[in-house]
């Protein structure tokens, strides 16, 4: 049984896996598809600092194959994805039971084990038995949706009110779809030409370059005025002071990712229309949400690509993606299908 963790910055070791008995309270898992991300490729090259050593892999789904005595409402074979964030148990919030507002949310692959490991023995909590009906692709970007339905709860919109979605690639096109799915107009807006025609072939309305006019194009969609809120993608290779030009006063602005990419912001425009900026990370406490959202069809990933491998080095495909993470392409997911 394989292991593959990560020692130290672009040192990967593949180690054999331990067999573990589990107690009553867990399960174990036959882990049987993982995807790999850019957040994945930006841990292995050192550019997000991971709790080494630690075991990569942030996305993935399994098969259940032993429950503990003391589990409830899981069984022998059923397929399960794992939460890719845990709160960590120490602060006020978790302490009080409120484990959804945790201030130190821990992520996988970065500050406890990911998935990239034959087998997962984890507290049954740990993972959510999904729906025959959403499928494994799907399954696997439940993060994806979820982090995008955070977003819209931050901003705290009403139906036909304009937000603009700067960054049009995997995670951009998924917030866009989600926003649509609660009756918001999304303005996505990229420079590369595939992100604009995938946003097209979804069915976002408004799909505009960062060019010269912008201000203009944004004006005559909003009716002149301007954007109730805006998302910016921490990957877009946009200035964030074009976000801020194009939002009205007093609302909000979030910098939503999973890639922590280092950038300065227009304080100026802040401060003289009073706006808010908010951060959000990751999807923890609206997993089953997404879920939710999947089953009833708010998001299409069919435009996207899907490159799914049986025989892989993930030490060169770590490689590979990190010398590529800040590409404007969007080179299709990687799936690593493991050998059951």
């Amino acid at each position: 049984m394989n292991d593959w963790i990560l020692v130290g910055t672009a040192s990967l070791k593949k180690q054999n896996q331990q067999e573990s008995t589990i107690a009553p309270l867990e399960v174990k898992v036959k882990v049987t598809h993982v995807m790999i991300s850019n957040f994945d490729s930006l841990v292995y090259g050192g550019t997000i600092k991971a709790d080494y050593p630690v075991t990569v892999g942030r996305f993935a789904i399994g098969i259940v194959t032993e429950v503990g005595n003391d589990c409830y409402g899981i069984s022998v074979g059923n397929r399960v994805y794992f939460q890719p964030a845990k709160g960590c148990g120490n602060c006020f919030a978790c302490k009080s039971g409120k484990h959804s507002r945790c201030s130190d949310v821990k992520i996988a692959g970065k500050n406890f084990n990911g998935y990239l490991r034959d087998f997962v023995v984890c507290d049954y909590h740990d993972v959510t038995v999904l729906p025959d009906s959403v499928d494994d692709f799907h399954a696997l970007c439940i993060e994806y949706v979820a982090l995008a339905e955070k977003i819209y709860d931050r901003l705290n919109l009403s139906a036909g009110q304009r937000v603009a979605v700067f960054g049009g690639r995997f995670l951009g096109n998924i917030i866009a779809q989600v926003l649509q799915y609660h009756k918001i107009i999304p303005l996505l807006i990229d420079n590369n030409e595939k992100n604009l025609k995938r946003a097209s072939e979804v069915g976002v309305s408004y799909a505009l370059r960062a060019d010269d006019d912008l201000y203009a194009n944004v004006n005559e969609a909003t009716c002149g005025q301007l954007c109730d809120g805006a998302v910016y993608n921490t990957s877009s290779k946009i200035s964030p002071s074009v976000c801020t030009a194009i939002l009205a006063n007093e609302k909000d602005m979030v910098l939503g990712g999973f890639s922590n990419v280092s950038f300065s912001i227009n304080a100026q425009d802040i401060i003289e229309k009073q706006l808010s900026v908010y951060g959000i990370s990751n999807g923890y406490g609206y997993i089953d949400t997404a879920i939710n959202m999947l089953l009833h069809g708010a998001v299409n990933l069919a435009p996207f690509e899907k490159h799914v491998l049986s025989d892989f080095d993930p030490k060169q495909i770590l490689a590979d993606k990190f010398a590529t993470a800040s590409s404007p392409n969007y080179p299709g997911m990687t799936i690593f299908k493991m050998i059951l």
